[in-house]
C-alpha cells in the first residue's frame, strides 16, 4: 500500500509514466537504410549484366540483347517497385536524338526515370542518377560483348536499390531514381535529364551521380573497402564568367554548392557509422574525365560523383580477355557487393535526408571594416530554424554555428516576427532573419546557413558567397 501511495504522490518514477523521446534524425535514417541489401543489388548488376551489351548504338528492338531490352527491364523493375508502394511512383521515359563524334547517326536516346513525389514540397527535388550504357575498348563496338557490370551496372544497380527502399517511406521533397543513357557516347543521357527537369521548373537540390561504385581493389593492388570518393567542383562553372570579379573580392573559390553537398555527405557518413568513410576530392571529375553529372553543372545544378576509392583500370573500357594471364573487362565476378552496399547506404541516406529537411536559404554577409559579421536571408518554407555556420578559409569543414530560433531573429519592415513555424514567415516577401556575430571578422571566415524542419532534419549549408545559393545562377539586370 505505501508504494502504492508513492507512486500516486509521484515520488518514485515509473517507466510507464514517462513517454519515450521520438528517434532523432541520425536514428531514422539508419533504420530507413537498414534494408540495404547486397544480394538485391547483385542480382540487379547480374540482371543487367544478362543483356550481353549496352552499347548506346546497341538494338533498341531485340527483346534479349542491346540498350532496349536493358531499358525495358529497368522500366519493369521501377514499376514493380510502384505497384508494391500502391502506386507511388510515376514511371517516365524521357527521350531524344542526338548525333556527334561518337554517334555518327541521328540516334534515338531514352533516360528511364522514377518519381516519387514528395507529400509538401513536391517541387523541391533530390536526384540520383546512374548511367545504363556500357563500352568495351573502342567505343564505337557496339556488338561485342559489354557486361559493365561496374561501369556502371553498380551506380545503375545503386539506383534501383534506393527506389526500391525509399518507396516504402513518404518524405515532403520528390525524389526521382534516374537511370540515363549515353554517357559513353558523350554524356548525352545527363544532358537529356537536365534538359528534361528544366522544363519542368524543378528547384534541384542535388544530383548523386554513381559511377564505378562496386569494386575495392585497384589494377596495382592497392586495395580499400573503407572510403568512397565524392568529387565536387569548387567554384560553380555555370555563370562563372558574371561571378569572377565578385568571387575574387568576397571569396567563393571553395562554396559551390556541390562542395557543400560533399561537405553535408562527408558528415552524414561519420554519424551514420556504415563502415565507409568520405575521401572529399576537390574537382569536378576523375583528371581530364567526365561523368553525367557534368551535364547537371552545366544547367547550374548542384551535383556530385561518387566512386570507388581505387579504380581497376583493367576493369573498365577493355575488351573481355585473358592476356598473359591477366583478366581484363568488366565482369560482375570483380566486384564487392559489401562494398556497394555501403556506397548505396549513404545514397539512401543523403536522399532520405534532403527529401526530409527544408531547402538551404541564400544567404547574404556584410562586415567589411567592422569588428562584427551580420548574416541575412529570406526564411525558408518548412523551416522552424536555421543554423548559421561558419570556418577559417583555409578549413575544410565548418567549425561554428548558431541555431538561430530567437524570438526576434526574422523582420518585416520594422515589424518583427518570431519564427515560430516557417510557413507563417513566407508570407510577407520582405521578411528577411538575421544573426549577429560580435567579434567575428568577415575577412577571417567564411559563413553560411542550413535550413532544418520541425523533426530536425538540416539542410546542406548554403555559402554566403558569390554562386553559394542552390539555384541556377541568374545575372542581375542590367540598369539603364
Amino acid at each position: 500500500m505505501r508504494l502504492v501511495r508513492l507512486l500516486l504522490l509521484g515520488l518514485i518514477a515509473t517507466p510507464l509514466l514517462t513517454a519515450a523521446a521520438p528517434p532523432s534524425p541520425d536514428e531514422r535514417l539508419r533504420a530507413i537504410v537498414a534494408p540495404v541489401s547486397a544480394e538485391r543489388l547483385r542480382a540487379n548488376v547480374a540482371g543487367l549484366v544478362s543483356f550481353g551489351t549496352r552499347h548506346t548504338l546497341s538494338s533498341q528492338s531485340d527483346p534479349r540483347r542491346g540498350i532496349g531490352a536493358a531499358l525495358n527491364w529497368a522500366e519493369a523493375r521501377f514499376k514493380a517497385e510502384s505497384a508494391a508502394c500502391g502506386g507511388c511512383l510515376v514511371i517516365e521515359r524521357p527521350t531524344t536524338t542526338v548525333e556527334g563524334e561518337r554517334v555518327p547517326t541521328p540516334t534515338r536516346l531514352t533516360d528511364v526515370i522514377a518519381i516519387q513525389r514528395g507529400t509538401e514540397r513536391p517541387n523541391d527535388v533530390v536526384i540520383i542518377t546512374g548511367h545504363i550504357d556500357s563500352r568495351v575498348t573502342d567505343p564505337m563496338n557496339a556488338t561485342a560483348d559489354a557486361p559493365g557490370a561496374n561501369d556502371d551496372g553498380s551506380g545503375s544497380a545503386a539506383v534501383l536499390e534506393a527506389a526500391r527502399v525509399l518507396s516504402n517511406h513518404k518524405f515532403r521533397g520528390t525524389i526521382v531514381y534516374a537511370l540515363l543513357s549515353g554517357e559513353e557516347q558523350g554524356l548525352y543521357g545527363g544532358k537529356l535529364l537536365a534538359d528534361y527537369v528544366k522544363t519542368q521548373g524543378c528547384n534541384i537540390i542535388a544530383n548523386l551521380n554513381n559511377d564505378i561504385i562496386g569494386n575495392v581493389c585497384g589494377s596495382d593492388g592497392i586495395c580499400d573497402s573503407t572510403h568512397v570518393r565524392i568529387f565536387s567542383e569548387g567554384p560553380r562553372w555555370q555563370g562563372r564568367e558574371d561571378l569572377a570579379q565578385a568571387q575574387r573580392s568576397q571569396g567563393g573559390e571553395n562554396d559551390s554548392p556541390s562542395r557543400n553537398i560533399s561537405r553535408f555527405l562527408d558528415s552524414l557518413a561519420d554519424r551514420l557509422a556504415i563502415g565507409l568513410d568520405v575521401r572529399q576530392i576537390w574537382r569536378n571529375d576523375r583528371f581530364g574525365r567526365g561523368g553525367d553529372h557534368t551535364e547537371f553543372l552545366n544547367a547550374g545544378y548542384p551535383a556530385v560523383r561518387f566512386s570507388v576509392a581505387v579504380e581497376n583500370y583493367d576493369w573498365q573500357h577493355q575488351d573481355v580477355r585473358v592476356e598473359k594471364g591477366k583478366a581484363y573487362g568488366d565482369t560482375i565476378d570483380h566486384m564487392d557487393f559489401a562494398y556497394l552496399a555501403k556506397v548505396t547506404k549513404l545514397n539512401v541516406a543523403a536522399l532520405a535526408a534532403i527529401a526530409s529537411a527544408p531547402p538551404p536559404p541564400e544567404p547574404v554577409v556584410e562586415g567589411a571594416v567592422s569588428t562584427d559579421t551580420k548574416v541575412t536571408w529570406k526564411p525558408v518554407r518548412g523551416a522552424v530554424s536555421h543554423v548559421v555556420r561558419w570556418r577559417r578559409t583555409d578549413a575544410v569543414s565548418w567549425t561554428d554555428q548558431k541555431s538561430v530560433r530567437e524570438k526576434w531573429a526574422c523582420f518585416s519592415n520594422s515589424a518583427l516576427h518570431a519564427p515560430t513555424t516557417g510557413l507563417m514567415m513566407t508570407e510577407s516577401f520582405d521578411l528577411k532573419c538575421q544573426a549577429v556575430l560580435p567579434h567575428i571578422r568577415v575577412d577571417d571566415w567564411v559563413f553560411g546557413v542550413s535550413s532544418v524542419s520541425a523533426d530536425g532534419f538540416e539542410s546542406p549549408v548554403a555559402s554566403a558567397v558569390p554562386g553559394g545559393a542552390f539555384r541556377p545562377y541568374v545575372a542581375p539586370p542590367v540598369e539603364k
